[in-house]
């Protein structure tokens, strides 16, 4: 099976015909951890809300982040703003792609603008909502793919981000995924969102 390019053009993709509003959870399987989001959807526009909030772990502290997502009508990601908040203290951070392709992120320590490698999407690390936006815009749910997707890439409880590149492997089966934490498989629903997301969360 062919490895695909991620920055294909999306005429290319079948398009979805999803148009729905729906509040998905999940909860972690792999320590006390619960996400939440509400999803508008039109067609492959998506605009969410949701949180996920994790218990202290032996690698983790406890955190909460609540976020906000829109995408453009083509599934790209347009902006992402996250309010992380730690025994610490609180930190905001923006993720914004502009009209000629660039990423510009905002965090404490500073604001940063790059390309990100070509990144289309943006994925928290920890959540499982997140997978939808490539498997959406790529159609990975219902048509076989290998493919590598370049990401922003943001990482929890820390706040941190930086490019990375996520592997998909679709098949009638599910997908398997490689991400910077670890290698893993997930199912998903009819529309693209993840059902379930082997070691890590599953749909409640």
């Amino acid at each position: 099976m062919p490895v695909h390019d991620a920055q294909r053009d999306v005429t290319e993709v079948s398009s979805s015909a999803d148009d729905f509003k729906k509040v998905f959870t999940w909860r972690g399987v792999d320590a006390t951890r619960l996400e939440q989001v509400r999803v508008q959807v039109t067609g492959l526009r998506v605009k969410a809300f949701g949180q996920v909030i994790g218990a202290a772990t032996d690698t983790h502290e406890a955190f909460s982040a609540t976020y906000d997502l829109l995408t453009n009508d083509a599934g790209v990601t347009r902006r992402l703003s996250v309010h992380l908040a730690r025994a610490g203290g609180e930190t905001q951070i923006s993720i914004t792609r502009d009209g000629e392709n660039n990423w510009l992120v905002q965090t404490p320590q500073g604001t940063e603008r790059s390309d990100f490698g070509g990144a289309q999407d943006v994925d928290l690390v920890l959540s499982p909502f997140f997978n939808a936006l490539p498997i959406r815009r790529l159609d990975l749910h219902r048509n076989p793919t290998q493919i590598q997707v370049p990401v922003v890439y943001l990482y929890l409880p820390e706040g941190s981000v930086a490019p990375a590149t996520v592997s998909y492997d679709s098949s009638a089966d599910g997908i398997a995924v490689q991400s910077p934490v670890g290698s893993s498989s997930i199912t998903t629903d009819d529309s693209g969102f993840v059902r379930d997301y082997e070691g890590l969360a599953e749909r409640i």
